[in-house]
């Protein structure tokens, strides 16, 4: 199974923008979006159309929703929340229980599986990841310009490395996997290889 934990971070900011907890000038009342967390479910549902987990905030699939540049703007400031964090957190480590899982994060193999049997540390240089993020978006028919995906990107990995809660770090034992030069495919063997080295030594 495939989840994608910063999709967790995103549909919880939704929620937070949806339900008046993020004003317009970008406050974030904490306290109230403490109290609403008990309201707030968030699975995923497989969608054999597109071959991807999908998340559902509430029962809402919010795939499409959680992409967007307003939530981007938003989602470090609500992530850095410690009762937001220990929420999902549970709710991650109960779903790798039965192992067999591939989680994506910023925290995981630090924080939430810091056991893990294989950890990757995924980067690539800043304009190509933006470059990336303003293709997808473009496919999804979000308006926005490469400059502004830049800067989201670049102020969200300021914000994430030093946030107080469960900062993003490489763990020490994390392969690196920089994939600003390489094809999908290759991405794919490099992986592929480590899994196969780590199950030899397991």
């Amino acid at each position: 199974m495939y989840i994608d934990t910063g999709a967790m971070y995103r549909a919880v900011t939704l929620y937070a923008l949806h339900h008046g907890l993020i004003d317009i000038h970008g406050q974030f009342n904490s306290e109230a979006m403490e109290q609403s967390l008990d309201l707030i479910l968030i699975t995923f549902k497989y969608n054999p159309e597109s071959g991807k987990n999908e998340t559902y905030l509430n029962g809402q699939n919010v795939e499409r929703e959680i992409r967007s540049l307003q939530v981007s703007n938003h989602v470090s400031v609500v992530s850095d929340n410690k009762a937001v964090r220990q929420k999902l957190v549970k709710l991650q480590r109960r779903l790798a229980e039965a192992k067999g899982v591939v989680m994506d994060g910023r925290d995981i193999g630090t924080v939430v599986i810091s056991d893990a049997e294989l950890k990757i540390f995924m980067t690539a240089e800043g304009n190509v990841r933006a470059q990336r993020r303003f293709s997808e978006l473009q496919k999804m028919g979000v308006e926005t310009t490469l400059r502004d995906v830049l800067k989201n990107l670049n102020d969200r990995d300021e914000y994430d490395t030093t946030r107080k809660n469960d900062p993003l770090r490489r763990a020490e034992d994390a392969v690196v996997l920089d994939n600003t030069n390489l094809t999908l495919d290759e991405q794919f063997e490099f992986v592929l290889n480590q899994v196969k080295r780590r199950m030899s030594e397991l």
